[in-house]
C-alpha cells in the first residue's frame, strides 16, 4: 500500500493528522465541507478543515474521517496485482477471495466478476498464484479496504519456473546447496520423523517399506497439508518440532508427485531456508525422478520417491544378516587357508636334513669345543709351569736373602721387651730380661754381664 498511495497514514482521531503525502510533506483530505455540524442543544460545533488542524480537543469522528479515506483512495488509480488466491467463494456474480503473499506473510480482500473467473477456462482453487487488474476501494461503514478486481490471469509455468531458477541460483550463491554442508544419514536410526500427507501413500510406502527392511525402526509422523498456502507454515511447524525432539535421528519429508503448481509449496524460499538450518539429518521424497523442488537441493539426501526413502533411511536386515553370514564365511576360510599354509610349510621344515636329524647340527660344534678344550688344557699346563718355575726362582731368592737362613747357619737374634733387636752390649744393663730367636724356637734369658766387644 505504501509504493501505490505514495504516502502514509499517520493517525486517526487524537492524531497528527491522518495522512501524511511523502512528496508534499503536506496534511488534508479532499472531501466534505469542513463545517459539519455536530453536538447538541441545537448549537453548530465547526471541525477542523484538514487533518493537521485536528488535536486532541477537536478530533474528527469516524463518521467523517471513514468517508474521507474512501474519497483519497476512489482517486487512486487502478493496478495489477499478484498474489496467492486463498479462500475462493463464489456468490451470484462475484467471486470473493484474498490474496496473499507467501513472503511476507500478507494478504488483501479482493473480489472479481464471475464471468472474468470463468474466462480462465481452469477452476480458480486455493494455492492458484494470479495476478490482478484491480482498483483499491474502501468500506466506508466496516473501515475495510478491498481490491476490486476487473480482469484475473493464472501465472504462468514459463514465469514460476524462471522465478524459481533465480532464487535456486541466489541460494546457491549463498552455500545452501553445498555438498561440504550435507550431513551423512545415520547407519541405523532408531526413530525417524516422517512429515507427509494427511491422506496419501507416501506415508504408506515410507513405512511399509523401512519397516519391512528393518522392523525395529520408529517412526513420529507429522500429517501436514502438502500443498495449497497452508503448506509450507505447515510443514515448517512439522519439520522444526521434530528436529527439537533428540530422539528422532532422521526427518523424511514426502509427498507423491504431483503436478508443477502442487509442488512450488517445496521450493518456497522460508522452507528451504528452515530445511537448511536444522540440525537433524533431512531426507527429501517430495516427487518422482522428474520432479526436483528446491527442497531436493537443500535436503541433505534427495530420494526419487517415498519408496526410495523408505530403502535409503534404514539398511535391510536380511542384506545385513547376508553380508554378515558372508564376512564369516570369508574369514573361517581365510583362517583355515592360513593353517593349512603354515601346515604345509611346517611339513617343508621337517623334511629338512637338520630337523630330521637335529643332533647332527651339534656335530660341528662338538668338534670345535672338543678342540678348544684341548687347546685351553695346553695352554693351561703351559701357564702353570711357567708360574711353577717363576715361583721356585723367587723362593729361591727369598730364602737366600731371609734371616732364616742366617739363623740356619748358627746364628741367633735378641731382642729386648720392647722387640727392639739388641746389637751392642754396652746398651744393655744387668738384669735386662731378653729375647733369643733361634734357627728353630725361642729362648727367654737375662743378663747376668755385659762386656763390649773390641773391635778388630
Amino acid at each position: 500500500m505504501a509504493d501505490i498511495l505514495r504516502g502514509r497514514l499517520v493517525g486517526v482521531s487524537g492524531g497528527d493528522g491522518i495522512y501524511e503525502d511523502n512528496d508534499r510533506g503536506a496534511a488534508s483530505l479532499p472531501g466534505r465541507d469542513a463545517a459539519d455540524a455536530v453536538g447538541g442543544a441545537g448549537a453548530p460545533v465547526t471541525l477542523p478543515g484538514t487533518a493537521a488542524e485536528t488535536s486532541a480537543d477537536r478530533p474528527w469522528p469516524v463518521r467523517h474521517l471513514s468517508p474521507k479515506i474512501g474519497e483519497y483512495i476512489a482517486r487512486m488509480s487502478p493496478v495489477w496485482v499478484e498474489g496467492q488466491v486463498l479462500g475462493v467463494k463464489r456468490w451470484r456474480d462475484l467471486v470473493f477471495l484474498t490474496l496473499r503473499d507467501t513472503d511476507e506473510n500478507m494478504s488483501l480482500g479482493a473480489t472479481l466478476p464471475a464471468a472474468a473467473v470463468d474466462a480462465l477456462g481452469t477452476p480458480l482453487e486455493d494455492g492458484a498464484r494470479v495476478v490482478v487488474h484491480a482498483k483499491p476501494q474502501w468500506w466506508t461503514k466496516s473501515g475495510s479496504l478491498q481490491m476490486k478486481g476487473r480482469e484475473v490471469r493464472t501465472v504462468g509455468l514459463g514465469d514460476l519456473l524462471a522465478r524459481i531458477e533465480l532464487l535456486k541460483a541466489a541460494l546457491a550463491d549463498e552455500g545452501l546447496f553445498d555438498p561440504a554442508r550435507k550431513v551423512p544419514l545415520p547407519f541405523l536410526p532408531r526413530v525417524v520423523g516422517l512429515v507427509c500427507a494427511t491422506q496419501g501413500d507416501a506415508e504408506h510406502d515410507v513405512v511399509e517399506n523401512a519397516q519391512r527392511r528393518w522392523p525395529a525402526v520408529r517412526f513420529e509422523i507429522r500429517r501436514v497439508t502438502v500443498q495449497g498456502p497452508r503448506a509450507v507454515p505447515e510443514v515448517l511447524a512439522a519439520v522444526r518440532e521434530l528436529d527439537a525432539k533428540p530422539e528422532v535421528e532422521v526427518i523424511v519429508v514426502a509427498r507423491g508427485g504431483g503436478a508443477f503448481e502442487d509442488l512450488l509449496a517445496f521450493s518456497d524460499e522460508e522452507l528451504v531456508r528452515a530445511i537448511a538450518e536444522v540440525d537433524t539429518p533431512v531426507v527429501s521424497a517430495i516427487g518422482h525422478e522428474r520432479d526436483s523442488p528446491l527442497l531436493d537441493l537443500v535436503a541433505d539426501y534427495r530420494a526419487s520417491t517415498p519408496t526410495d526413502a523408505g530403502k535409503r533411511i534404514v539398511p535391510d536386515v536380511a542384506q545385513e544378516r547376508r553380508e554378515l553370514e558372508g564376512a564369516r564365511a570369508l574369514a573361517a576360510a581365510a583362517v583355515a587357508a592360513r593353517v593349512e599354509r603354515e601346515r604345509r610349510g611346517l611339513e617343508a621344515f621337517l623334511t629338512r636334513p637338520v630337523l630330521a636329524h637335529p643332533l647332527r647340527m651339534l656335530d660341528p660344534h662338538r668338534e670345535r669345543l672338543t678342540s678348544t678344550r684341548r687347546a685351553s688344557g695346553e695352554a693351561l699346563v703351559r701357564l702353570l709351569t711357567a708360574a711353577d718355575a717363576a715361583v721356585r726362582e723367587l723362593t729361591a731368592s727369598l730364602r737366600a736373602l731371609s734371616p732364616q737362613a742366617t739363623l740356619d747357619r748358627g746364628y741367633a737374634v735378641i731382642r729386648d721387651d720392647a722387640g727392639a733387636v739388641v746389637r751392642d752390649a754396652s746398651t744393655v744393663a744387668v738384669g735386662t730380661p731378653l729375647h733369643v730367636r733361634l734357627a728353630r724356637g725361642e729362648l727367654k734369658a737375662q743378663v747376668t754381664s755385659a762386656s763390649s766387644a773390641s773391635g778388630g
